[in-house]
């Protein structure tokens, strides 16, 4: 049929019969059957027969599209080669273009050619500022993924002065800031202010931001809202009510979605997961969202799973119903809010249970996961509060690959650039993840630990500059900052040993880096807080067999850096510690964290039987979101309040006042509502002054 199709168009283009909107129709429903090879040839015949058109560089843009989607990086850039030969102005082109010449390692060729596209826009009409948006996006991106991120930030701002309404792009920019270590991050520029600007942040960058696990659900919760399609023509055939789910006569299927499954922190986590779980009760299906990659962790958990989809090529909509075709009883969503996620996915409820675990430190603030998977010292009961999932508790909360390969070749101090006989403090977090809060600290230990040093990993070298400059401007030689250059994680691994202590950064401390470093040998000392990622390292430390190092205050974390650095005795017996505890610590223990993984799934699936799934409850989240974004909380640091719900109950009873608020079971009770409604009429609750900072111990 699609043969004979192709036949006709073909001799309809010869004899003069076929104009350019019918070539479009033809290799339009070529393209559906399935025919991508006969429909570039009915481009390619058109294009033969009337080379003069006056939009002949459309039916060469086509063609490029198609070579694109096979596969065919030279067709494609041919293709959009010529289209721009016949009209230099056809901007759409050069869009393309970029991409064409990025994903063949072009990298500034693809930013020239986005580059000329803003040049060529003289007119400010609405396709002329659309294009523009559109290259100055590309530009920002694929300059923020090449580590150049001063340049990505200008782009992107430039984006943001034609389109200010763009709040995925604010984010970016947001995010590139903290990666800058620039503060204050939400410093604002003109036409901006810091509110609106704080609106835009990320929900994982909102982990980096501050300690505010109520502004966090609420972010998270309003993110999940604009991300999802609720239109009436979204496909949400997934979304229906489940068959009871039946295990008498197979074993129960869990389906893992991720991105991650690769040469990824996420992937190091999960590799022996995958290998230690017990195939008589449990069927692992993995789908696999993240890019192309043949590398060794991957090949590994490709043969750890019985049964391995790539779904990245998918549509939420085919993706979901393949999940649902498999019968998948419990689907982990193992990205939550990280890059390349598939929210849309899970919001048609492929399967019954649906869990989020492990790739996103936080809640997903929305109705689609019923369960969020943590431990006791991560979601303490009282934090229920700040999260729209059931919670669920391992003995700790993150797996770890004993099986990890460290580079048999161990470094001496002097060739990874470090003094011989000095305190080396280390800290291998991402620069995004060091506050202005958490440098300050680190100045103060610095200097009351006589030539100690502080050991960083790389980023962009006007990133070291500016902390240089920060730590001059603290009364800290800049040559005590030591930056660490990034290498293959065995090498990595093996150098660990060369620090004394690791300080963790907060509000979002280490998570895979901190089980690497305690699995070298390496004290880490953590400042935990209210919110999830910043109690990670705190979990971890704690299963470890080191609980004394979680301070209780900013001021207690100083003081116990001081007192370790200042006895290195101290520091040799908490190594001498990790390495006896290793192989039995929680921390490591694989087997009992994959069969109290297994119990959790089981008691899933009798709530599900009986009836009693989790129903995320998201009253009243506008306004606390509204009330979050209000605070300064880079004028002083979340984490170190003490009263933190009063932060939130005098505001809500202000709100209260002019528009009623239900009680929501969180910061906002019926009891609540009747002191509000007690006050004298009109009156309105008066908003106190931020709470004094949490004393030690607390």
């Amino acid at each position: 049929m699609s043969e004979a199709v192709f036949i006709s168009a073909v001799q309809r283009i010869t004899a003069g019969q076929l104009d350019l909107g019918g070539v479009i129709t033809v290799a339009t429903e070529l393209l559906q059957t399935g025919h991508s090879t006969l429909a570039q040839q009915v481009y390619r015949v058109w294009i033969q027969f009337n080379a003069d058109h006056p939009q002949v560089y459309v039916a060469q843009f086509n063609r490029a599209g198609l070579h694109l989607d096979g596969g065919d990086i030279e067709g494609a850039r041919d293709a959009l080669s010529q289209a721009l030969a016949v009209n230099p102005e056809f901007l759409p082109a050069y869009i393309n273009l970029g991409g064409v010449l990025e994903r063949s390692g072009d990298l500034d060729g693809a930013v020239d050619q986005w580059r000329t596209v803003i040049n060529k826009l003289a007119a400010v009409t609405g396709p002329a500022i659309g294009y523009a948006v559109a290259a100055l996006k590309q530009i920002g991106r694929v300059l923020a993924d090449h580590q150049k991120l001063e340049p990505a930030e200008v782009a992107l701002q430039q984006c943001l002065t034609l389109n200010p309404r763009q709040y995925d792009v604010l984010g970016q920019v947001l995010a590139l800031r903290m990666g800058q270590c620039k503060w204050p991050i939400s410093a604002p520029w003109e036409g901006s202010d810091r509110k609106s600007l704080v609106s835009g942040i990320h929900p994982l960058s909102m982990g980096v931001y501050t300690d505010d696990p109520m502004l966090q659900l609420a972010a998270a919760s309003r993110y999940n809202s604009e991300l999802v399609d609720l239109s009436p023509e979204a496909d949400l055939s997934c979304d229906r009510r489940h068959a009871p789910i039946d295990l008498s006569a197979r074993r129960l299927k869990v389906g893992y979605v991720s991105s991650d499954l690769r040469d990824h922190a996420v992937g190091y986590l999960m590799a022996e997961l995958f290998e230690v779980h017990d195939r008589s009760k449990i069927e692992v299906f993995a789908y696999y969202c993240g890019p192309p990659s043949s590398d060794g962790l991957n090949a590994r958990i490709r043969a750890a799973v019985e049964h391995w989809t790539d779904i990245r090529g998918m549509t939420d909509a085919a993706a979901a119903a393949k999940i649902a075709a498999d019968g998948i009883d419990i689907l982990v969503d193992v990205n939550g809010h990280t890059r390349d996620a598939k929210t849309g996915l899970f919001s048609r409820r492929p399967a019954p249970i649906q869990v989020n675990w492990l790739g996103y430190p936080g809640t997903m603030g929305g109705p689609h996961h019923q369960y969020i998977i943590a431990d006791p010292w991560i979601i303490p009961p009282d934090h229920e509060i700040y999260y729209s999932e059931g919670v669920r508790r391992l003995p700790c909360y993150q797996p770890n690959d004993r099986k990890r390969a460290v580079a048999p070749e161990r470094p001496t101090r002097a060739e990874a650039g470090l003094p011989d006989h000095a305190v080396v403090f280390c800290c291998f977090n991402g620069p995004q993840k060091i506050s202005r809060f958490t440098f300050g600290r680190w100045m103060e230990i610095l200097k009351r630990v006589e030539g100690s040093v502080l050991w960083l990993l790389h980023s962009a070298e006007e990133t070291h500059e500016r902390l240089r400059g920060y730590a001059e401007q603290a009364g800290v030689a800049r040559d005590r900052l030591i930056f660490a250059p990034k290498q293959h994680n065995a090498m990595h691994l093996a150098r660990y040993p060369l620090a004394d202590l690791f300080l963790d950064t907060a509000p979002y401390g280490a998570h895979t880096t901190a089980s690497d470093s305690l699995w070298m040998g390496v004290p880490v000392l953590t400042l935990p807080g209210r919110s999830f990622a910043s109690r990670v390292c705190g979990s971890l430390v704690t299963a470890a067999g080191l609980g004394d190092l979680v301070a209780t205050s900013p001021q207690d974390y100083v003081e116990r850096a001081v007192a370790l650095g200042s006895d290195p005795a101290r520091i040799a017996a908490l190594k001498t510690r990790l390495e006896a505890n290793r192989m039995t610590c929680d921390l490591f223990n694989m087997d009992k964290l994959v069969t109290s993984l297994e119990a959790l799934y089981a008691d899933m699936v009798v709530e599900a039987q009986q009836g009693r799934l989790p129903r995320p409850d998201l009253t009243n989240l506008d306004a606390y979101f509204s009330i979050g974004t209000d605070l300064d909380h880079e004028g002083e640091e979340m984490l170190a309040v003490e009263d933190y719900p009063a932060l939130y109950k005098t505001r809500l009873a202000r709100r209260h006042l002019l528009r009623s608020l239900p009680a929501d079971g969180r910061f906002w009770t019926e009891a609540d509502i009747a002191a509000a409604d007690a006050l004298v009429g009109g009156a309105t609750a008066a908003v106190t002054p931020m709470p004094r900072k949490r004393a030690a111990g607390d």
